[in-house]
Order: C-alpha cells, then structure tokens, then sequence
C-alpha cells in the first residue's frame, strides 16, 4: 500500500477527500428525495424542485472540480501507480468514472433534469390518483428528452453502442441492452412453462385469507417484527433504519442512516408485509458494506442488479418460504388476534405464493414478476431510440400485457402510470429488477454449498446465519468488483439463469403438484 509519505501517496489522499464531499453530497440529496416523498407539505413542490436542482449543481460543481482531473493526471501517471493496492486503484477508476462521464454532461442540463424530475413526480402523483395520462405526459415528454440528451452526451463518454446502453450502464455497469435481451429471452421462455404448468393444475391456493382486513396500527407493528428478524434496526437507541410510508415503496440512505418506506392497505395486508422485507433486503446491504469504506466510492452497492438480489432474497427466497411461515405463522397470529386464527400453514403458504398474472408489478408473484419487467424493458428500450413517443406509451403497455400477461389494463393508474421510475427519469433501472432474480438464483446455489441446512434454520427464527453469510460473500464487498466480477466470485460463474429457474420449478412443483 502506497502511503502519504510521497508524492503518489499524498495525491491518493487528496483525491478521496474529494471522493468524500462526494459521497456526502449524494447522501445529502437522497434524505432530501426522502422527505419530499414522506414528510413534504403538498406546497413545498416548487421549493423543492429548486432545492435540489442547486444541490445537483453543487453536486455537479464538486464531481467536476478541475483538482480532480489534475491528481487523476498525476496519480495515473506516476510512474509508482502500479504499487497502489486493488482498493485504492478501484477508488481511482470509479472516480476517473464519474468525473470523465460527469465533465462532459453541461451543469445546465444536470440544474435543469434535477428541477424537472421533481415537477414530474408531482404530475405523476397528480395523474395517477386521477388516473389520466394526460396530465402526466407533457412533464415526462420534457424529462424523456432531457435523459435522450444525456444519453447522447453519455454515450460518448461510456463507449457504449446506443444511447439506452449508456443509461443502463448507470445501473448495470458494462452491460448492455443486447445482452440483457439474450438473457430475457431465456428466462421469459422457462417462466412462460412455469406459469402454464401453475395454471392448469388442479391443486389451486385459497387467497381469500389474504383479503381479510388488518388494520393500520398492526400492520405497523407487523413491519417492525419483521425488521427485528432481518436485523435492521429501526427501534433501538443505536438505531441506523427507519420505517415510514409512501405512495410507492423504496430505500434510501448511506452506512448509518438508511430508510424504508411501505404502504398499508387494510384489505391487503401482505403488500406492506412483503414491500418490508424487500426494502428491508435493500438497507441489510447498504449498511454492511465494509465499514472501513465509508465516504469512498468502493463503499457502495455494486450494481443496481446486485441491490436487487438482496431485496428479492429477503422478500422471496425467506419472506415466502415454508420455512419462514413454519415460524413466523404463529407470530403472525398473535399480533393479529383472531383474524387468522382459523388458518394451517400450508393453506398460508400456498396462498402467498399464488402464480397468477396481475396488472401490477410490485404485487406480482414472484414467478410472473419477470415478465413485468421484461415489458417495461423492450418499452424503454424503443422509447430511448425514438421507435416510439410518450403519447404511445399507454397503448403500446397495454399490448404488451395483453399479449404476455394475458391481462386487460382498464386504466392508466393501473398501466403505464403505476411505477414511479420514469417521472423520476430512471430509465435503465427496470432490467436491473429481474437481472437481480437471476443473481439471486446463483447466489443460493452457493449459500446452499455452505450451509446446507439454512432453511432449517429460518424455520427455527434463526436468519442471522443467513445474513452474515450475506455480509461476508456479498454486501462487505460494495463496488470493489464489477457486477461481472463479483457474480463469478460467489458463484464460479457468469450470470446464469438455469439456477433462478431450477428453484422456482422445484418450489412451485411442490406447491402446485406439478411434474418437473
């Protein structure tokens, strides 16, 4: 390790100070998108909007500071750089990075981008509670083409060979829209056969125990269970988590400060149920990365797909085992009085794990979620290379439920409008969900090799052999390796989607009496 006793030494420290004002800035704008959609007064929106685009501009002003471009100069010039360890080269080319794609991307269109992300969020707010597309579409025509312009710009920079590339790098560094469709179309072929074997089975599951209402203030403390089995800590004195509520579900937050948000709903109480434990897999893994690496850009997750494997892990692989349910069941029960009283285990979990095509994407079962993902793929995809407008998105969303759903959508709210992700501008991110499922498929093939009876111990309420596993093989590493890199670390191999589907096929045949 190169220390600060010479030239090369001292530049490397300069240059993570400046990573530092970084990184804090970044947290200081995500609590800022947190209380605009938690705590905010209705009329604060237009305050807002300018807030954050002067914080971007800060944020912009600090990631673009010419300092930067001169000690990443000397430090990759220095004839020594190769003496520098993995973490310190690591922390030099994420930084080189951000710097080389952020300098070539004008403060106006990043000012600008900020300001109207916020007023279309509000619209999308406004046009999903009056389920009219019609409001929302002029504010997102002008963050479309305001991403368009950035992806243009970021192209360039990134080397990718299409504007949508250069957006999913944001997310899923390296990886592109041509093989993210390869790898779709291999796992919309075995979850097409999953779902046709789920439906014509005649070993159906009994959901009208899902629909029995549970009041408010016990889904609250439902949530916080479930946050104490996970170990995420929105209760003690040391508390690093917190739970509130929002329109649409999400995490947020840095090391020690890291928040969830869910939404109770008194007939469905299952949807704040499983949006905790989902949420709470996303705040597991921000606050375990390698404690040493905090305010340096390895401290963070490695890939948005990666973020995703640890939601889906924690919703799915735990939250809707039998043997989770063989623990939690009588948990439930008890903090729910007699509402469920009457109900077996394996009538619960058959229940919760119902395969049936639905509209909306954050209460789909796990089997056909994919396939609401790899919709909103193929749709931003033609919307970034202008194969299609904002004004056909409705329409072409439809189709496309319709033809791979089998679902009829009779609104907006319901359709294009239902997900917060484009009035936020993130397009690039949905592949990223379903990219998770996969991961997660390779990452229990390899906790299985190592603990053998993990699920045996979730029975017994015991996750936290599960979530240091976890730490050790996934979150301690942050960004120190490529999503690439990493995957073949912990599973011996690149992304494979044999591993997802060989688990649904051995849970659902279970569940649905199905010859595999």
């Amino acid at each position: 390790m190169i220390e600060a006793t010479n030239t090369l030494g001292s530049n490397y420290d300069r240059l993570m100070e400046k990573g530092k004002k970084i990184m804090v800035l970044e947290s200081i704008v995500s609590i800022i998108l947190w209380d605009m959609e938690t705590k905010m007064p209705p009329k604060g929106i237009n305050l807002r909007s300018q807030q954050l685009a002067f914080l971007k501009q800060i944020e912009h002003k600090t990631t673009t500071d010419p300092e930067i471009g001169t000690l990443l100069e000397k430090i990759k010039g220095h004839s020594d750089y190769d003496a520098l360890n993995e973490l310190q080269k690591r922390n030099v080319y994420l930084i080189k990075k951000k710097y080389d794609e952020m300098t070539k991307l004008p403060e106006e269109l990043v000012v600008e981008t900020a300001r109207q992300r916020v007023i279309t969020v509000d619209a999308w707010k406004k046009a999903k509670a009056a389920k009219d597309f019609f409001m929302f579409k002029p504010e997102l025509e002008k963050l479309v083409d305001l991403k368009k312009e950035a992806a243009e710009i970021l192209m360039k920079v990134k080397g990718t060979a299409t504007p949508y590339d250069a957006l999913i790098d944001i997310f899923e560094p390296h990886m592109t829209a041509e093989m993210i469709t390869r790898i779709f179309d291999e796992l919309k072929k075995g979850l097409v056969s999953i779902i046709k074997k789920c439906e014509t089975t005649p070993k159906q599951p009994d959901t009208s125990i899902l629909k029995r209402k549970v009041p408010v203030d016990i889904q609250r403390e439902i949530a916080n269970s479930l946050a104490r089995f996970i170990e995420y800590d929105v209760e003690s004195k040391e508390a690093g988590g917190r739970i509130d509520e929002t329109e649409h579900p999400f995490t947020t937050g840095y090391y020690d400060d890291v928040r969830i948000t869910t939404h109770y709903y008194e007939n469905n109480f299952t949807s704040s149920l499983f949006s905790t434990l989902h949420e709470g897999g996303h705040a597991t893994y921000d606050q375990n990365i390698n404690p040493e690496w905090m305010y340096q850009l390895i401290g963070d997750g490695c890939s948005y797909g990666f973020h995703e494997s640890q939601s889906r892990f924690i919703e799915n692989f735990v939250g809707r085992s039998r043997e989770f349910w063989t623990h939690y069941l009588p948990k439930l029960k008890k903090l729910t009085g007699d509402i469920f009283s009457d109900v077996d285990l394996d009538t619960f979990v058959h229940a919760i794990n119902q395969v049936k095509p639905s509209k909306i994407r954050i209460e789909a079962d796990e089997v056909t979620y994919g396939l609401h993902i790899i919709i909103r793929f193929e749709i931003e995809r033609e919307l970034i290379t202008g194969k299609i407008t904002v004004a056909d998105l409705p329409r072409i969303w439809n189709q496309k439920y319709k033809k791979y759903l089998d679902v009829n959508i009779e609104n907006d709210s319901e359709g294009v409008m239902q997900d917060t992700h484009w009035a936020e501008g993130y397009f690039g991110y949905f592949p990223s969900y379903a990219l998770g499922n996969i991961y997660s498929g390779q990452i229990l093939a390899a906790l299985e090799k190592d603990i053998p009876d993990w699920n045996v111990q979730i029975a017994k309420g015991n996750f936290h052999n599960v979530k240091q596993w976890l730490i050790e093989n996934v979150h301690q590493y942050g960004k120190l390796y490529s999503a690439a890199d990493l995957i073949k670390k912990i599973a011996g191999e690149e992304i494979n989607v044999k591993h997802y589907l060989d688990y649904l096929n051995e849970k659902y045949s279970k569940l649905y009496g199905y010859q595999r």
